[in-house]
């Protein structure tokens, strides 16, 4: 692979990996003839050379106090793990809603090869395994710092709960507007 398209991959300028060949970081042979320089393709890249993004979540804004506190274990827990952050992502949103604005941008900034979070449901309550595979068939990674077996039976609770509230928000929200509906109805026929 040449150095640029390594560049390329690891969403930095080429210049960023020629310095990086340079101060030997990485492992790369230079074509006598042309002065290309490649890449080794048995190289193990080390973890200050790629982006690492620090996503925080919290359901609700009263719980908004919870986010800097949650980012501050994320990074006491990637700096002693040898990860340099590039980017802090903070969100207020559900678990469940499927279309959040940010966490969407890093998922889909394949710059970012290792996203770091505190527990998996902060990232997402269902189908975590699918965006963790997602992102290893891209070569890139979701860190979990807490991933216990321990409180399986408690998450399962706390899935279930979601789901049913969910649901029920949806079925009353449906509800108010066939209300509303049948109301508007009505005052329209006794008028007319």
């Amino acid at each position: 692979m040449k150095l640029s398209q390594y560049a390329k991959m690891k969403g930095v300028v080429y210049r960023t990996a020629w310095n990086w060949w340079k101060k030997g970081i990485i492992e790369c042979e230079q074509d006598k003839i042309t002065g290309s320089i490649f890449m080794k393709t048995d190289v193990k890249y080390n973890k200050q050379q790629e982006k690492v993004a620090l996503y925080a979540r919290v359901s609700s804004y009263e719980k908004k106090k919870d986010l800097e506190s949650q980012l501050e274990r994320l990074r006491n827990f990637s700096n002693a793990s040898g990860y340099i952050i590039s980017k802090e992502v903070k969100e207020v949103a559900s678990g469940m809603n499927d279309n959040r604005e940010k966490l969407n941008k890093i998922l889909t900034d394949v710059s970012y090869a290792t996203i770091i979070v505190e527990n998996k449901d902060r990232l997402t309550r269902f189908g975590f395994n699918y965006i963790k595979n997602f992102l290893e068939m891209q070569g890139r990674k979701v860190i979990v710092m807490n991933e216990s077996d321990e409180n399986k039976e408690q998450d399962l609770m706390k899935d279930l709960i979601s789901v049913i509230t969910s649901f029920c928000c949806r079925l009353y929200g449906l509800r108010k507007g066939q209300n509303k509906a049948k109301k508007i109805k009505q005052e329209l026929e006794t008028k007319c």
